[in-house]
């Protein structure tokens, strides 16, 4: 087993990132906020605390269609990501745990039809979501 170390950057990004729990990251955006609040912090320590989150299963770690970014998001008191969908707004970047049943009738349905196996870890459904729906009318 690996020995962790509680640095400073490492508590700074555990910090940031359960204080953004709702919210996705790729390890560069983490990195730019946090160069300015951990002295001598470098990417370098951050994708290296950010792997053994994601080993540890703190962090969910997803990639996007069309994008080269890795995506984080602190799991913590969601121990079970692996075991159901998520959906995101493609405007705020907030994550919904989709865990109702009528999913899992979905993933079955999926399955039936078109002979393919969800990854519901990996899963994600997007759209916009009515906080960003309401900021929207707004403007208009």
């Amino acid at each position: 087993m690996k020995v962790v170390y509680k640095t400073k950057a490492r508590e700074c990004i555990i910090a940031y990132l359960k204080e953004h729990s709702e919210k996705r990251f790729t390890a560069r955006e983490i990195y730019d906020f946090l160069k300015s609040e951990v002295e001598g912090i470098n990417r370098t320590t951050v994708y290296r605390n950010l792997d053994r989150l994601c080993e540890q299963g703190d962090l969910m770690r997803y990639k996007e269609p069309n994008q080269d970014a890795w995506y984080y998001q602190y799991s913590e008191q969601h121990e079970n990501c692996h075991a159901h969908m998520h959906a995101q707004c493609s405007e705020c970047g907030k994550i919904f745990h989709l865990d109702d049943p009528f999913v899992g009738e979905f993933e079955k349905k999926i399955q039936s039809i078109y002979r393919l196996d969800i990854n519901s870890s990996k899963s994600i459904i997007i759209g916009i979501c009515n906080d960003c729906k309401k900021k929207h009318k707004k403007k208009v």
